[in-house]
Parts: C-alpha cells; sequence; structure tokens
C-alpha cells in the first residue's frame, strides 16, 4: 500500500526491524477489518432468509473457508511465479484455474449439498449449497489471480497485500453469492 516492492526475503525478515516489518503488514490488515465489518453488513441485510430458515447458517463457515483455501492456493502458486520472475499468459493461467476452480466446486457441491440435504432434509438448501459451491469456488481463483496482479502493478508487494484483500474479497462475494442463491431458491 505504501509503494513499497521490497523483496522479503529469508534473510531480509530475520534481519528486519519488528517496527518496519509492522508498518508493512498493519495497512493490509486493517483492509481487512473494513471488509470483515462488510461482510458482517452483508450478513445483517440476509437477515429475513436466515431468519426463515436458520440453519442455512449452518453453512456459513464451510462455504467461506472452502473459498478461501481455494483461492489461497491459487493465489501462493501465483505469487511464487511472480516473485521468480516466470513469464506467465495471464489469460490462459486465468481460465485453467477458473476451469480447475469450476471442477473441485462441482466436486464439494455435490458432496456437501448431498450431504445438506441428507443431514436437513431440504432439497432446497442442498441445490442451494451446491450452486453457492460451484460459484464460489470457479471464481475465487480467478480473483486470486486478478488481486495479487493489481497489486503487483501498482508497485507493492504482492506476499504482503494478496492475502488480506483476496481474502476478504472472496469472503464478502462468497456470502452474497450464497445468500443471494438462497433467496432465488427460496422464493
Amino acid at each position: 500500500m505504501n509503494g513499497n516492492k521490497k523483496k522479503y526475503t529469508e534473510e531480509n525478515v530475520v534481519k528486519e526491524r519488528i517496527d518496519h516489518l509492522l508498518e508493512h503488514r498493519i495497512p493490509w490488515l486493517f483492509f481487512g477489518v473494513l471488509g470483515g465489518l462488510l461482510a458482517t453488513v452483508v450478513v445483517s441485510k440476509y437477515e429475513a432468509i436466515l431468519s426463515a430458515d436458520v440453519r442455512l447458517a449452518f453453512f456459513i463457515p464451510v462455504i467461506v473457508y472452502l473459498s478461501d483455501a481455494v483461492g489461497t492456493q491459487t493465489e501462493t502458486i501465483y505469487v511464487r511465479a511472480l516473485s521468480k520472475g516466470k513469464k506467465i499468459n495471464f489469460s490462459r493461467y486465468i481460465i485453467k484455474e477458473g476451469i480447475i476452480g469450476f471442477l473441485l466446486g462441482a466436486a464439494s457441491g455435490i458432496l456437501l449439498g448431498g450431504f445438506a440435504t441428507y443431514w436437513l432434509g431440504s432439497f432446497e438448501i442442498g441445490v442451494t449449497i451446491g450452486l453457492t459451491m460451484v460459484l464460489n469456488l470457479t471464481l475465487a481463483p480467478i480473483l486470486a489471480v486478478y488481486i495479487p496482479s493489481l497489486i503487483y502493478k501498482r508497485h507493492s508487494d504482492p506476499a504482503l497485500g494478496s492475502g488480506p484483500v483476496a481474502t476478504i474479497v472472496q469472503d464478502v462475494i462468497s456470502l452474497l453469492i450464497y445468500f443471494v442463491i438462497a433467496s432465488v431458491v427460496a422464493s
């Protein structure tokens, strides 16, 4: 966020002063706090759908977690490639990661949707979970490539900013997708 693209090698991290390391981390984490508040507002806007069927709340942790996990895997691989100066065909890489995300979303959507249907006896919740997983896990790796790219182009260190920014963006989008699908399926 401060425009410093300093590389944080193992040697730098060990020798760097604590106050300097904090100076580079705090702005990104503050962004996470603001994003967390936004996620809280998103959930509150769908209070009616949660009140109509509180069982939808049971799946919020796994939906957010899996979206973040898929995004983090992609982001880690991509940021490592950036740091090593590897040439990446951006369009091809985005498409490839989107396909991987779709397949992971379909697999987890079938598994979690089936579990929800069986456990709760609700086909509607199962469909909601299944569709949510497909959309979220397709989108997660795409965001996980775009966000570090944008941070890198702004001459900031993507290793510091990508995690907090991508996580909160994915959290908010995951919740929005979940509640929109739940609203559509319920109507």
